[in-house]
């Protein structure tokens, strides 16, 4: 049987899918460097959307092989580390105005996201049903709301605050407490889409 060239999986929707949060992904990054936040809490929360997105649609598709499973899997994870463990390092990076001691915090952020990805792909779910360690994706989830705060409270104090989650974040992540998966339960897919749009709606106003 004739091996399928790399760009041919492209094709698949759930891949297309996992692209495109990518794509939220590289703009949340992009906004986070030039320092417009808001635009990049918007980038990462659509990145979340479209992550929840492609497992749903790869769940219904009729005719996938497992080959195509397993290819869509191994891009899943390696978006994943990017979305959310590079991305929340670069936004405290860049609000901590790159600074040597911001380092530790990014670093943490993003070996502990490497860590529980590996462990995941070796495990997979505790009995079937839950995750070993807050899932990555809660990682934005959580954050996009903790930096509500900012503007409310003084620069200083923000920095502190978004230090102390991120690390916070990073230590649930390779803990040992099990939570379950919530993008199987289609009620927390339709908060999924409500929080994202509240989010965008609140955000994209302080662009305007």
């Amino acid at each position: 049987m004739k091996q399928p060239t790399i760009l041919s999986y492209v094709k698949d929707i759930p891949n297309l899918l996992s692209l495109s949060g990518l794509a939220c992904t590289i703009l949340a990054i992009y906004f986070s460097i030039t320092g417009l936040y808001a635009a990049a809490m918007i980038g990462m929360v659509w990145a979340v959307g479209f992550d929840w997105a492609d497992g749903l649609v790869a769940r219904k598709l009729k005719g996938r092989t497992p080959t195509d499973a397993k290819f869509g899997g191994q891009l899943d994870v390696l978006i994943d580390i990017v979305s959310y463990g590079v991305t929340p390092a670069i936004l405290l990076l860049s609000y901590g105005n790159f600074e040597p001691l911001f380092l530790i915090g990014a670093f943490i952020m993003v070996a502990a996201a490497a860590i529980r990805l590996s462990y995941f792909s070796t495990y997979g779910l505790a009995g079937g049903t839950k995750y070993t360690g807050l899932a990555l994706d809660n990682n934005s989830l959580i954050l996009v709301s903790v930096f509500l705060l900012n503007g409310l409270v003084s620069h200083d104090v923000f920095t502190i605050i978004l230090y102390v989650s991120g690390v916070t974040l990073a230590i649930l992540n390779v803990s040992e407490i099990k939570t379950p998966k919530l993008s199987g339960n289609p009620r927390n897919v339709y908060l999924l889409v409500a929080y994202t749009l509240g989010i965008t709606v609140v955000y994209g106003l302080q662009l305007m």
